[in-house]
């Protein structure tokens, strides 16, 4: 059954959800998860979760989103680290080690695709992939851009500079890209958002049209635009970054704006 939401001219038959903002902030719920996604199944609603935090491992996400009540199949669980596997595929289809600057969930997803992070300074690797990291320090930087200078390309997971957290904002993986681009001069690739990548590959694993498929997000530069630069539908939620002032100050300019994902249940109509 497809849907339609109040005002929209196509009928929407997925739904596309970033994580954190938008479901929750860090180990906390943004209400009822569980009733809310069981609303959405008994509509018979595809949906998939998207994210540019590529820290943990899809398995990771997939048992979060569980522990909330949230069935969904590994496949329609897309993060900022696969979207990098994926480039890095493009380019070194036999994979070969690489110089991550990240946590265990990037690294281990790009062993999983072939790509193993080397930090024997004698190794060449064939690429640099910078993400989340907290425990970054001076010495990943200077690693990072000797290798970036030297002509080693260099991808970024994402460059969303905060996340949301529940009493506000943390760093996040555009302060480890914005300090390695200062120390080399090179700006990095980005596999995330708001770069298409991701929603076209979830897109096609789901076999649904961009024009069918709304993209849900709390900031607007990166889960917004990004839905946009894929010719979807959007719908900025304010739980998390982005507030309503931004919308003009930005100049990003979403389908719809609700203050959370509950209130989208009211837009749902059956066809």
């Amino acid at each position: 059954m497809a849907i339609v939401i109040d005002g929209y001219p196509n009928e929407i038959q997925a739904l596309l959800f970033d994580m954190d903002g938008v479901l929750w902030k860090e180990e906390t719920p943004i209400g009822d998860l569980a009733a809310f996604f069981s609303a959405l199944r008994a509509r018979h609603l595809l949906y998939g979760f998207i994210t540019n935090n590529g820290s943990k491992s899809i398995l990771t996400y997939q048992k979060k989103l569980m522990d909330f009540g949230v069935p969904c199949d590994l496949k329609f669980i897309l993060n900022s680290g696969e979207a990098t596997a994926f480039l890095l595929e493009q380019r070194f289809p036999d994979g070969g080690p690489v110089y991550i600057v990240g946590e265990s969930g990037l690294i281990d997803t790009l062993a999983a695709h072939g790509f193993m992070h080397s930090d024997d300074p004698n190794t060449l690797v064939l690429a640099v992939v910078v993400g989340l990291d907290r425990a970054f320090n001076y010495e990943k930087i200077r690693r990072a851009a000797d290798y970036i200078r030297s002509g080693i390309p260099f991808y970024g997971t994402n460059g969303d500079k905060t996340l949301p957290y529940p009493n506000g904002e943390v760093p996040g993986a555009g302060c480890m890209l914005a300090a390695i681009e200062a120390a080399s001069g090179v700006t990095p690739l980005i596999a995330g958002k708001p770069e298409p990548l991701l929603f076209e590959m979830m897109l096609s694993r789901m076999g649904v049209a961009a024009q069918n498929a709304l993209v849900i997000g709390d900031r607007l530069e990166t889960d917004i635009l990004g839905g946009i630069h894929a010719g979807c539908p959007t719908l900025l939620v304010l739980s998390g970054i982005s507030t309503l002032p931004s919308i003009d100050q930005m100049d990003i300019h979403p389908s719809l704006v609700l203050q959370d994902i509950h209130e989208l249940l009211g837009y749902l109509h059956g066809k």
